[in-house]
């Protein structure tokens, strides 16, 4: 039955009715809410964040009414839901990490929750220790629709050809053959995976993307630079692209350059967090990403938990629309800088500058001092020729390993350069540099640049 129907889909070739009608199935709000969502992304700051108090303040009380955890932690606290009427009164409540949640997890579950229609999804985080969590159905089908509207600052629409090269976080090698084509024709995408990425591979993927001709690409940064790294080598030429769509990882600097150098397009970089609920996608002006505001609410918090303006902190998530499993100022790991600006674009909301990167991509000095992953980055291996990709691995205190895959672009003389910069974070460093063919990726196709062994680091 379902080999029949691909046949049938394929046959019938594809059109943006077809799009559209395949995500009505699922939900039959998805077009006009997505219509909603484009013209909503042009109204002021002022407008949407009015909106989004009143959204928060229906949570809230939602949350007191309906969800054990919550209305204990006001009874203690000795809050009512009336105290938290905007964005600002969210520093009255403490942090949520997923340990409170996982140590009450009855607690998290609403009264009303065999009412409601939702999905049971879970991810693995940075440990690889499953975090479970439920998404209602209706918040779910606001994201999709959301991310639509995020490609469409690259001009994306509806039912473009686009190729995506990841793991499965994208929902990349984590279903059967027959959904995998059933679900690549009726959005008109192919699935590469970001598991298989040896010469072989790459050449397969080269003809798959040049034959399918799509409009965009999108994936894990590493991934698609590892693939621009190889059209560039083999001096391969690929059918012309309107933009790459990164995520899921921390863009450097020298892979949004390469990349774009490779397919001779914009790098548009996204971020996402399906728990929490939160999103902010790049624009053509290239500014930073502007921050979704209609499912969530995003705070950048500094160490003692108050909401920063402008400058680097945590990234925290509070639902809008998820009431099957509510998250108020869940700590996501994540840590972004923050900025005001009026982008040019005309689009009403607040930027993420960049993402910065996961709070455990922390190195600990000798001298008892942490120097954030992101100063190799920006200060670092983004200016050195030749490599590739890089791996740091702290496996004590006073040492460090650091991986290199490089090309013959690398003169061996830089290893003194790099060892001078590293020193003057921490003298006491030893520090090891192993070339390497290829770094090994996370069980979900991820690549960490940073990992860090030290306990209590």
């Amino acid at each position: 039955m379902i080999s029949k129907l691909v046949e049938i889909v394929a046959r019938m070739g594809f059109n943006k009715n077809l799009f559209i009608s395949a995500h009505q199935i699922g939900d039959r709000r998805f077009y006009p809410t997505y219509k909603r969502l484009c013209q909503s992304q042009w109204e002021p700051y002022s407008e949407k964040k009015t909106k989004q108090d009143r959204n928060l303040k229906e949570m809230i009380i939602f949350v007191y009414k309906s969800v054990p955890y919550y209305h204990k932690l006001f009874n203690k606290l000795n809050i009512k839901p009336s105290d938290i009427n905007k964005i600002e009164d969210l520093e009255k409540l403490p942090i949520l990490t997923k340990k409170n949640i996982m140590e009450n997890w009855r607690d998290f579950q609403p009264v009303n929750l065999n009412k409601m229609r939702y999905y049971e999804d879970s991810t693995g985080g940075s440990t690889g220790t499953p975090f479970k969590y439920r998404l209602l159905k209706y918040d779910r089908f606001l994201a999709g629709a959301m991310l639509y509207r995020g490609w469409g600052y690259a001009s994306y629409e509806l039912g473009d050809k686009m190729v995506f090269l990841a793991g499965s976080s994208l929902d990349v090698g984590s279903s059967s053959f027959m959904i995998k084509k059933i679900h690549e024709i009726s959005r008109n995408i192919r699935k590469l995976s970001s598991f298989d990425m040896g010469v072989e591979d790459m050449q397969k993927y080269y003809e798959t993307i040049n034959s399918f001709g799509p409009r965009y690409l999108r994936g894990y940064a590493s991934s698609i630079n590892l693939f621009a790294n190889y059209v560039m080598e083999n001096d391969l030429e690929i059918v012309p692209l309107s933009g790459v769509f990164t995520t899921a990882e921390k863009l450097l600097p020298n892979m949004r350059r390469n990349i774009e150098d490779a397919f001779g397009c914009d790098v548009y970089d996204t971020y996402g967090l399906n728990d929490g609920g939160i999103s902010a996608y790049e624009c053509s002006e290239h500014n930073g990403l502007h921050i979704d505001m209609e499912r969530s609410i995003m705070e950048v918090v500094d160490d003692k938990g108050a909401q920063v303006e402008t400058g680097i902190g945590r990234i925290l998530a509070t639902s809008l629309h998820n009431y099957a499993m509510p998250f108020i100022r869940y700590d996501t790991g994540d840590m972004g800088h923050i900025i005001e600006c009026t982008c040019n674009c005309g689009r009403g909301s607040n930027l993420l500058k960049e993402i910065i990167g996961r709070q455990h991509e922390m190195l600990q000095t000798p001298e008892g001092k942490f120097v954030h992953g992101a100063f190799f980055n920006n200060y670092l291996f983004g200016r050195v020729k030749g490599v590739i990709e890089f791996q740091i691995i702290q496996t004590k205190v006073d040492k460090l390993v650091i991986k290199i895959v490089t090309n013959d672009k690398f003169d061996i003389k830089q290893l003194d350069v790099m060892r001078e910069v590293i020193h003057r974070k921490s003298e006491k460093w030893n520090i090891e540099f192993l070339f390497v063919d290829a770094i090994d990726r996370s069980y979900a196709g991820k690549y960490k640049f940073i990992i860090n062994e030290v306990p209590h680091a």
